[in-house]
């Protein structure tokens, strides 16, 4: 059993739209997540079609549907983890933590209790990821992949 809060997506199938911007094929995202992430003034531009997600660090699109209606990073209410950088870099979206908090705790103790955290509130049923995060999937691998490579940037060096 996965320690993720969100029930895996049905496997799309070989005829899922492909991001016009870049041609990456997305993963499919609820219309929830795509409502709670685009910015109000917006909203009626969603419509009922079956939205995928852009997760191309270099493509501004962020949500796309068959239809043709795009959605970019200037159109959603906050930072993109896919799509972001530094320390302002969101990664978990339900409990707040960023790649900041990581690199933080790093520096001061050598160490990150963020995944541990995370994990515990999982295991509490306390998130939403599913909504919260844009992707629309639980966050904690891309944690564990931040936490991962900023633990290394902070191990020294030997030739």
């Amino acid at each position: 059993m996965s320690e993720c809060c969100c029930p895996p997506k049905p496997v799309s199938s070989a005829t899922a739209p492909l991001c016009a911007q870049c041609g990456t094929k997305g993963r499919s995202v609820d219309r929830c997540t795509v409502i709670h992430h685009v910015k109000s003034e917006l909203l009626s531009q969603v419509g009922e079609d079956e939205y995928r997600f852009c997760a191309a660090p270099a493509c501004a699109v962020v949500y796309y549907n068959a239809c043709g209606v795009v959605f970019t990073v200037k159109d959603v209410r906050d930072l993109v983890t896919a799509k972001a950088s530094g320390d302002a870099r969101p990664l978990c979206y339900c409990f707040g933590f960023t790649e900041g908090d990581i690199r933080r705790e790093i520096a001061q103790t050598g160490a990150t209790t963020v995944p541990a955290q995370i994990s515990a509130f999982i295991k509490a049923q306390l998130c939403a990821c599913e909504v919260r995060n844009p992707s629309g999937a639980c966050c904690l691998g891309e944690v564990n992949k931040a936490a991962q490579r900023l633990s290394e940037k902070g191990k020294p060096e030997y030739a």
